[in-house]
């Protein structure tokens, strides 16, 4: 799974003046909670960049004070006018301690629907998932090789082995419905067949 190292500092004076002396030197304050105790820490606005900038689901691994924590993104913070990070929420990956995670689906194979003629409409991009952290995956496979024409994928279709998944089990994922060219096509079958 891809890992992002990010360099933090440990936060000692707390309080709106303070944030805003962090912000004002391109830093982002950040807290990692759920482990044995939060830890407050600032770090470069950059070094954040490719964990919060991406659809990708990382491992943030935060140094502070010489200690190590595997953490994911739980929750970020932007300016309402300049649109700019200001606050990060990172949860510590503690063994076997189960935890949230949006992981996304990752889409495979051409269905059968589609080899028809049909559209693939996707409907979900992530599930939301109980599991441990030695369980975690960059993303859940869908195949949709099975999928036929006017067919759906639900979430209870999906395999998530060791995860207790959040999400409604009847809750499509997605379908491959049919196009205007083939259902005219069809229709002028129909006709031909009539007129026979």
């Amino acid at each position: 799974m891809k890992t992002v190292n990010i360099e933090g500092v440990l936060r000692t004076e707390f309080g709106k003046k303070a944030t805003s002396v962090i912000r004002s030197q391109e830093n982002v304050p950040g807290v990692i909670y759920g482990g044995s105790g939060e830890i407050n820490f600032h770090a470069s606005a950059k070094a954040f960049k490719p964990l919060v900038y991406t659809a990708d689901f990382q491992i943030a691994e935060v140094s502070v004070n010489g200690k190590s924590y595997r953490c994911i993104l739980k929750e970020m913070q932007f300016d309402k006018v300049s649109d700019q990070l200001i606050h990060v929420d990172l949860l510590e990956l503690v063994p076997g301690k189960k935890l949230i995670a949006n992981l996304p689906l990752k889409f495979v194979g051409t269905s059968a629907g589609q080899k028809e003629g049909g559209k693939l409409i996707t409907k979900m991009k992530s599930l939301k998932v109980k599991v441990a952290p030695e369980h975690l995956v960059e993303a859940i496979e869908v195949d949709l090789t099975p999928l036929q024409l006017n067919g759906n994928i639900r979430v209870q279709d999906i395999p998530t082995p060791n995860m207790e998944v959040m999400n409604s089990p009847r809750i499509p994922v997605a379908s491959v419905v049919m196009t205007r060219q083939l259902r005219q096509a069809e229709a002028e079958s129909a006709k031909d067949a009539k007129k026979k």
